[in-house]
């Protein structure tokens, strides 16, 4: 195996969980305003909240959803109330002083904001001061008096029971955005989920694909206690808002970046366009990149009995697969029958044009890599199995246990449906994203004369008894976060990429 496919992926800090932790001090600062400040700013920012809707109701009245109509005297004194009831609001809510840097350009001359990170609901405060349009799901239309405040903002809704929804998102923004600054400026989150700020991931192409330029514009909250994080994993959306208002200064800085123009290859790769314009982003930030997206948090956030333990190496294979178009076409059905072909093969170890045949793919750059990823003793073939046990882990990283059968199936004898010790290691080496499994230990714990060989149901079995099978059961041997999925023969980290 080449040096430049055995390098660590990539991943730092997990994005997508948020963990507070709280002095004695904050305990009691908290305890103290939940009982004194709390209800009055919540009762206040619900009653401007309500002072908002009849001004957003009277503006929406008779408007039309696909035609702008020139602003007239009465809604633009409607647009600038709504403004300063929106703006008092956050200041109850302890946002007393919002910093801006730079200057916001006009819609004429860029017709989209590109926001990030995107880590809190609180980032809605760009939004209410300026007025932008926004990209949401249809859904949100129907919050009672928050819904009509959205549809005030005249938002791009995104169907997402429609297949042809992120087409059809796209298309409107790219119609929107070519108006000449007729439509508001749409205001887009290219990150596409909330993070906990340690670093942005990678940007959907949405915002770049028509190729018009783009005023980046960076969020921050310089507060000493981090109580506006709302990501996948940590404290709730009400458990959120009641730590933010019982802070009793809660700091947040807007800064508008430079005006970002395309060139002409970044019009045609947009791509492209999305990570030169992350890459100023983050500098501007001070964060790092990390090559996640909206797409892996699933696997970063695997759970169950056999959950991820280093998703590192599959977030990098995770990656590979779609740039293949693989992970979207993948269904059970076709994990099923990749198995069942698998099975036939019985272990026979395939070159990349084989390889190739078996996913009926051409051999591009992105496959060889895939390929060079299973490439255990760095002869240049691979066992199939092992591709499929990593494909469905990354397909349905919180269904553990099909996984385990799926691969039992490749693996286990047509007489007693058992498979060897060695063999079971593969698969959860695999499955949980580490370098070795230890299993003597395991299989010396089972009340059987035959400690090298299992069944699927016996270990099935096993597991729902001892919830904590891998923590209590597996030894890992030495587990950094390699590139190389398995067991690498070649790949013993003394080669890896300087450059990364």
């Amino acid at each position: 195996m080449k040096s430049s496919h055995c390098r660590p992926a990539r991943v730092g800090k997990n994005p997508f969980v948020h963990k507070l932790k709280f002095t004695m001090a904050d305990k009691i600062k908290i305890g103290l305003m939940s009982v004194t400040v709390f209800p009055v700013r919540l009762l206040l920012m619900f009653f401007f909240l309500l002072l908002a809707w009849p001004f957003a109701f009277i503006a929406c009245l008779g408007r039309s959803d696909s035609v702008v109509e020139p602003q007239s005297w009465w809604r633009r004194l409607i647009d600038v109330c709504l403004r300063v009831v929106l703006r008092v609001m956050w200041f109850c809510g302890g946002f007393h002083s919002i910093k801006v840097k730079g200057e916001r350009a006009a819609s004429s001359e860029v017709p989209i904001l590109t926001m990030a990170p995107h880590s809190s609901y609180f980032d809605a405060i760009p939004g209410s001061l300026t007025m932008c349009s926004i990209v949401t799901k249809v859904e949100s239309r129907s919050i009672p008096i928050w819904g009509t405040l959205i549809n005030y903002l005249r938002p791009v809704f995104v169907f997402r029971s429609d297949r042809d929804s992120r087409r059809k998102t796209v298309e409107e923004i790219k119609r929107r955005a070519q108006s000449g600054g007729e439509w508001p400026q749409i205001m887009i989150f290219p990150e596409g989920t909330c993070t906990n700020r340690s670093g942005l991931i990678s940007f959907k192409a949405g915002a770049f694909i028509p190729g018009l330029p783009v005023q980046p514009l960076v969020l921050r909250y310089p507060n000493e206690l981090d109580t506006v994080t709302w990501t996948w994993q940590g404290p709730g959306a009400l458990k959120i808002l009641w730590l933010t208002l019982c802070q009793p200064h809660n700091r947040m800085e807007i800064e508008y970046l430079p005006i970002y123009t395309p060139s002409d290859e970044e019009k045609e790769n947009p791509a492209l366009f999305a990570n030169n314009v992350r890459k100023l982003m983050a500098k501007a930030l001070e964060l790092p990149l990390t090559d996640l997206s909206f797409d892996d948090c699933e696997i970063s956030l695997s759970q169950g009995p056999l959950g991820i333990y280093d998703y590192s190496s599959l977030l990098e294979f995770n990656l590979l697969v779609c740039r293949l178009g693989l992970r979207s076409a993948t269904t059970e059905e076709v994990l099923e029958e990749q198995a069942r072909r698998a099975r036939k093969l019985q272990g026979e170890r395939l070159a990349l044009e084989d390889f190739a045949q078996f996913l009926n793919l051409p051999v591009t750059d992105a496959l060889t890599q895939v390929h060079s990823l299973f490439d255990q003793h760095g002869d240049r073939h691979i066992d199939i199995r092992h591709y499929v046990i990593a494909l469905s882990t990354i397909h349905q990283p919180s269904a553990s246990m099909k996984t385990l059968k799926l691969a039992f199936k490749m693996y286990e004898s047509e007489e007693d449906g058992e498979i060897q010790e060695e063999e079971l290691a593969t698969i959860l080496e695999i499955m949980l994203g580490v370098e070795e499994v230890e299993l003597s230990g395991f299989f010396l714990s089972l009340d059987r004369p035959d400690t090298e060989k299992i069944t699927y149901d016996e270990l099935h079995h096993f597991i729902e008894q001892h919830p904590r099978f891998v923590q209590h059961y597996l030894d890992f041997k030495d587990h950094p976060r390699r590139f190389c999925l398995g067991r690498p023969k070649s790949c013993n980290g003394q080669n890896d990429n300087k450059d990364d």
